[in-house]
């Protein structure tokens, strides 16, 4: 066997495994719900139109794509609670006061700071996931980006500060794994082991649990994943 071959074939069993160590994750989320139901926030009821304004605002035509996506997040965030309060963040969409006071510098429609307000939180939910996602960008010499990698890398962005994804995507990319793809991505860690099993399961429960739990109750949207 040439040396060419050996290593071409080398690499289809390294992407087989990084498939299947991604399959099991994405299973043991998806199976989840059978040992504990996840239904939808009875409360989302009352926050749905302006998820529905806030998410057309910002993306536009797309926005009725993204709404059940919204209303997941929120969901894994605050259970659709105004008064969800955590050690370090608040509110509706779980702002640290940090991010709050510093978001209206990308988001300037915002107004006033104020975490405690649903109809805030609602706009500046809406506004830092667009501008998140519109950060995450492909890496060079690697495959194309999926929309749902794409969300993934954004919603990590939210949950655990866009600094720590970037840091593991160039880990992943180093030692020659697909920084484009959020299953290979999800092996490298440059932070805490907790933060980064957290971080992983934030953004694949929204988008793997939740979302299409949003969706089958009818509210508006498309699975990116």
């Amino acid at each position: 066997m040439s040396a060419r071959l050996l290593r071409d074939r080398l690499g289809d069993i390294a992407r087989a495994i990084v498939a299947a160590a991604g399959f099991v994750l994405v299973m043991s989320l998806i199976c989840a719900p059978a040992r504990a139901q996840v239904y939808v926030a009875p409360a989302s009821a009352v926050y749905r139109l302006s998820i529905e304004r806030e998410s057309a605002r910002v993306f536009g035509l797309a926005g009725s794509e993204h709404v059940a996506r919204l209303a997941a997040q929120l969901h894994q965030e605050s259970g659709f609670r105004p008064d969800a309060e955590s050690p370090y963040a608040q509110g509706l969409a779980q702002f640290t006061p940090a991010t709050a006071k510093w978001l209206p510098t990308i988001c300037p429609a915002v107004g006033t700071p104020d975490p405690w307000d649903p109809q805030w939180s609602l706009r500046a939910q809406a506004c830092y996931m667009g501008w998140l996602l519109g950060r995450v960008k492909p890496f060079q010499h690697a495959r194309p980006m999926s929309a749902c990698t794409q969300w993934a890398f954004a919603l990590r962005g939210y949950n655990g500060g866009e600094g720590w994804l970037q840091r593991e995507r160039l880990a992943a990319q180093q030692a020659g794994a697909d920084a484009n793809d959020w299953s290979e991505v999800a092996r490298y860690r440059v932070r805490a082991k907790w933060a980064h099993k957290e971080n992983k399961e934030y953004a694949l429960r929204i988008l793997l649990v939740l979302e299409p739990r949003y969706i089958n109750a009818g509210w508006p949207g498309k699975a990116v994943c």
